[in-house]
């Protein structure tokens, strides 16, 4: 088996430390690939090579309209080779090929959309006080950038810092997780058939406590994004803080969904279970958290449960799987503790809450889509991120209970809401402390629609016009046109 490379300053290279990991396929645990196993050393060369293509190279000297060219060039490359690269996705990560697709279409929108806005923002004037002068705003690439993407949509996640920082003229540093490297390995080969130049986008394959660490750190970093758990984004912060460099960070959530009385009964339960099941709940946006009025919980809850029991459980490779398995035994263990813990706390379980006695599906990391109802906000289940096929439910009285139930919670990235009545549906978002709210929908987003988060679930934006501004710097020019003496000092 051939081991796939980092690639480095135009060439691909083994790691120093000549250390490799073995990816696995978490249908079967079969040995799907081979990767070199970045260390330190490795990620200082990257940045040293990204650092020297930002101060001495061309990419950032060439106009946006060019950059723009080679990025959109990497959108068609990407539709060319979807099937492939939807193949790696859904061998790296368990989820169904159909839903893999998908992911495809989007990152390649993603790359078009930011090729496309390239030459829109190239500054404004200003009113200036002086006469005979000139004020300018313009903005410029803001350097180095480190970017750490995370195992679910490895790909996607990548195309959301990709874009924009090429776009804008940077250079980059990328660190796929190390479980799901596959998708964004074959992007960079990709990035340089499209004619992306040597040490503009670095790649390298290693772990985040040794690779995300120096990257975190290193000087000669201007950015870091990272997308993935709280408590490694609030380290990345304290290394970032040693030399000040900007952070952006995008660490998950606990997503409401509330559901009011009057809300098309059918199409919220379909869409409740659109909101987790997909990828085996691993989603960052995940609705999670179900707030449904109490008039019709037990109406809901039974109808919820109808459905979850007919999820069909497989290989995201055989027609008719709807859901695929967990990335790894580690995070199934972890699955398996989070609902034990909430059912100790006195949530009571509906359905699922243990892994499926197939066994056809005896080989790989799955667990079975679970309900678990009687919830409270004290709960841990309620309150952490399972990042798993697990709802939890709660339920309220009031408009301004569900507000409130949907608002106690540390993380603030989205949530949705059903409703007929749209005066309490722009109520309720008005006050919803979240990034993106929904109203009648859940998990949709789109290229230029923001995407982040309040609250711990971190700060920044990625997608849209923010998302480019991200990777920009801000500089006020002031020219004066007729300068004169102005005689203060030493007449």
């Amino acid at each position: 088996m051939n081991i796939k490379k980092q690639l480095i300053d135009g060439k691909w290279l083994y790691a120093q430390s000549e250390q490799t990991r073995e990816i696995i396929n978490p249908f079967n645990r079969e040995v799907i690939a081979k990767v070199t196993e970045s260390g330190k050393a490795d990620a200082k060369l990257a940045i040293e090579a990204a650092r020297k293509a930002f101060d001495d190279g061309i990419w950032p000297t060439l106009s946006t309209a060019e950059r723009g060219a080679i990025v959109r060039k990497i959108a068609d490359l990407i539709e060319r080779d979807q099937e492939e690269l939807a193949t790696l996705e859904s061998l790296d990560t368990g989820k169904t090929l159909e839903e893999s697709l998908w992911d495809m279409e989007d990152i390649a929108g993603v790359f078009r959309y930011y090729a496309d806005i390239a030459d829109k923002n190239a500054g404004v004037m200003i009113d200036s006080p002086i006469q005979n002068s000139i004020s300018r705003v313009v903005y410029e690439p803001v350097g180095v950038c480190a970017q750490i993407t995370p195992w679910n949509y490895p790909l996607l996640q990548a195309s959301w810092k990709l874009a924009p920082a090429l776009v804008a003229g940077n250079t980059l540093i990328m660190k796929p997780s190390e479980i799901t490297p596959l998708t964004t390995i074959k992007a960079f080969e990709l990035m340089e058939e499209a004619g992306v130049p040597d040490g503009v986008a670095n790649l390298v394959l290693g772990p985040g406590n040794t690779v995300g660490t120096e990257l975190s750190e290193n000087v000669l970093v201007d950015l870091v994004s990272f997308t993935g758990g709280l408590e490694t984004g609030k380290k990345i912060m304290q290394a970032a803080s040693k030399n000040v460099k900007k952070v952006a960070l995008e660490l998950g959530g606990k997503n409401p969904n509330i559901i009011f009385a009057d809300a098309d009964f059918d199409i919220a339960v379909d869409q409740a279970m659109n909101a987790v099941f997909f990828h085996a709940g691993q989603i960052c946006s995940a609705g999670t958290r179900i707030i449904v009025e109490d008039s019709i919980h037990d109406e809901f809850v039974e109808a919820l449960v109808k459905r979850v029991n007919k999820i069909k459980l497989g290989n995201g490779f055989d027609e008719g799987t709807e859901m695929g398995p967990l990335i790894s035994e580690e995070h199934l263990h972890k699955v398996i503790q989070y609902v034990e813990k909430g059912i100790e706390e006195g949530a009571v379980v509906v359905t699922g809450a243990k892994q499926p006695n197939d066994e056809s599906l005896k080989d790989g990391f799955f667990y079975l889509p679970t309900i678990l109802t009687e919830c409270t906000t004290e709960m841990s289940v309620v309150q952490n991120e399972g990042f798993g096929p697990v709802i939890t439910i709660e339920k309220f009285a009031t408009e301004e209970e569900a507000v409130t139930l949907a608002n106690d919670s540390i993380y603030g990235l989205s949530g949705g809401v059903w409703t007929n009545d749209l005066a309490k549906a722009e109520r309720c978002v008005s006050k919803m402390r979240m990034g993106t709210v929904w109203i009648n929908d859940f998990n949709i987003y789109f290229p230029h629609a923001p995407w982040g988060g309040y609250k711990q679930s971190g700060f920044g934006r990625e997608l849209g016009q923010t998302g480019l501004e991200e990777y920009q710097e801000q500089k006020h020019i002031f020219h004066n046109l007729q300068p004169e003496a102005i005689n203060w000092f030493g007449k």
